[in-house]
Parts: structure tokens; sequence; C-alpha cells
């Protein structure tokens, strides 16, 4: 298959792309540059340098080839930060996203896989989670991936588009050659390994009075390989005009301060933790259900431990202290 991919040099994007890559696909990667990098864009790629919300290049790209899918990755990430700067979620999340699928359906793409997220639900009504759960989010970010999943049913009714909305918990661990690196860095895990590396003083841990067991969020956290194979199983899978909803997580629920400790067992090294109080729209636990997708596609996390998937991000943050800045170093494909 030809598959256009938003935002493939990012973190998930790019796992993503080495294994369509490795699996025998045609990729084209469009791509800012903003938040990914060139480095981990696998070479057999087409990287395209652009924006995911340029109507012309849109135009331009899928006129002149004929895709067999899109898979949409191009988004901010920073749930906190869209508390802070709601319109450049909007804008980028959601307004980009929009114009991307109005471009699709002129063009007649007819699958599109939408990385979206767990952050849609907001605050648990039950866990763990399934599909049918409600949808309220707490957060900018949230609310701005469920606008464009409300988007992608409209053009599924209106257009024959199929297509797959695939609800993330929290993304985490690293392959073989590429790895975990957003400048700021906001994820837990990645955060700690700094501090273990030496490169941070300390943890910052937000808020220790959630009704959890130990006071501190409660999170499910799942392997990007797992993720990147997933989306593989859906596109394969997606028929135009289909509707394909998965939460893509692996049913188990660690605190904060678990996430620590595991950290610790896996580096050897002390993490210390400072803490501060709560961050606006952070749920105090999001676990999943993802019992449709194993049912449906068969689709089974192969690293679902959290000392494996730790142990994934300390081996690639030691190949690659500084990332992909790394001097000397780069992916070996």
């Amino acid at each position: 298959m030809r598959i256009l991919v938003t935002g493939g040099a990012g973190y998930i994007g790019s796992h993503v792309v080495d294994l369509l890559i490795h699996e025998g696909h045609g990729v084209t990667v469009l791509d800012s540059l903003e938040k990914g990098h060139r480095a981990a864009v696998h070479p057999s790629a087409r990287l395209v340098q652009g924006n995911c919300g340029d109507p012309d290049l849109l135009d331009q790209l899928l006129s002149g080839t004929a895709f067999d899918g899109v898979m949409h990755f191009a988004a901010y990430i920073e749930a906190g930060e869209s508390m802070t700067d709601p319109g450049r979620f909007f804008v980028n999340n959601a307004a980009r996203a929009m114009i991307l699928l109005d471009r699709c359906a002129a063009h007649s793409v007819q699958r599109f896989i939408f990385s979206s997220t767990a952050a849609t639900y907001g605050t648990p009504e039950y866990t763990p989670m399934d599909e049918a759960h409600p949808q309220a989010p707490t957060s900018t970010y949230g609310y701005a991936k469920l606008q464009v999943e409300g988007a992608l049913e409209w053009m599924r009714r209106l257009r024959g588009l199929g297509y797959a909305a695939l609800r993330y918990f929290n993304a985490s661990g690293c392959g073989p050659e590429l790895g975990e690196d957003h400048s700021p860095e906001t994820h837990l895990i990645p955060l700690a390994l700094e501090v273990a590396q030496g490169t941070r003083q300390a943890l910052k841990l937000f808020g220790t009075d959630y009704p959890t067991p130990d006071g501190t969020c409660l999170r499910d956290y799942i392997h990007v390989l797992d993720l990147a194979r997933a989306h593989l199983m859906a596109l394969e899978r997606l028929e135009p005009g289909q509707r394909r909803v998965y939460n893509l997580g692996n049913g188990t629920g660690y605190s904060v301060k678990e996430v620590i400790e595991a950290a610790r067992r896996v580096t050897g090294h002390a993490i210390p933790v400072e803490t501060g109080p709560r961050r606006p729209g952070d749920p105090p636990a999001l676990v999943a259900s993802s019992d449709r997708i194993r049912r449906d596609l068969g689709w089974e996390p192969a690293i679902p431990d959290l000392d494996g998937i730790i142990r994934s991000a300390w081996a690639w943050k030691q190949r690659f202290p500084q990332g992909y800045a790394t001097p000397g170093q780069a992916p070996r494909w």
C-alpha cells in the first residue's frame, strides 16, 4: 500500500513509519519538523517538510500519488500546555486536521487512521474504560481530539470515508533504533530517565492527594511498538465507509510513584522527587479496556510489563544521551 503519514518524524509516527517500511509499504511522510526529527524518518520513506493544514501542499501531494490511506499523527501533545494556550491547540490539533480531512475527501482518500487519545474520556465514570465510556474531556488537548473524531464520523456518513480512531492511553518505551525525544519533555518515564542520566536534577510530582491508593495519578502504559502494530492492523482491516474505534492500553494502571520505583529498579539510580500541586486537567485514573481490538483484530501487546517498557526506553537513552542530536550517533536502519 501507499500511505501518507502526517507527523511521521515524531515519536509515535516514526515508529509506525519504520514498521510500514519493514512490511513493504510505500510511505510519504509529511512533517513540519517543528517537533519531529529528520533523523527519525526511515531513509526509504519520502520526507516532505510542510504543514498538514496547508491545502495547496496537500492538493499537490494527494494529486501526485494515489494513496491507499492516510495516517494522521501531527498534533501537539502537551495536555498541561493546552490549558494555558488553548487557541494554539485548537488551531494545530483541530483546525489543521479538518483541512486535511477536507482535502482527503476532495482527492477520494478512502482510509484514514487517526491518532486519538484517552484524554477524550475525561474523568472516568468507571474503570477499566471501554470505547462506550462517555467522552467529556477535562483538557483542551482532549477536546480538540474529540472534535476531530466528530469530523471523521461526519466524513464517513457524507463522503464514505473509512476511519479508525485509536485512543491511546500512555505511549511509552522505545524501539531499538527509534526513541522518545521531545522538546520540552513532559512525559513521566523519559523525565525520570533524565534524572537517572544526570541531565535533570529531580523529578516533579504533580499532586499527591488524588483518590488513588497512594495519592498519585494512575495511568495505563503501552509500548510504542505495540501501538505501531495496532495501527498497521487497523489499516489492513479498514474498509471504505467503516468506523472503527479502539482503545490501546494494557489494562493495568500504575501510579506515578510506582513508575518512579520501576525506573529506579531498571536504572539502578536514585531519582529524587520534588512534590508540587496538581496540574489542571489531570484525571485521577485512566486505565484501558482494550478488549475490542483484541477481539476484532487479534491484537495483543508484546511488551505489557512496566519494567520492560522502561528498560527499552533506558537502553535508547543510554545509546542516545542527547536524543537524535547525540554526536556521532544515528539510527542504523
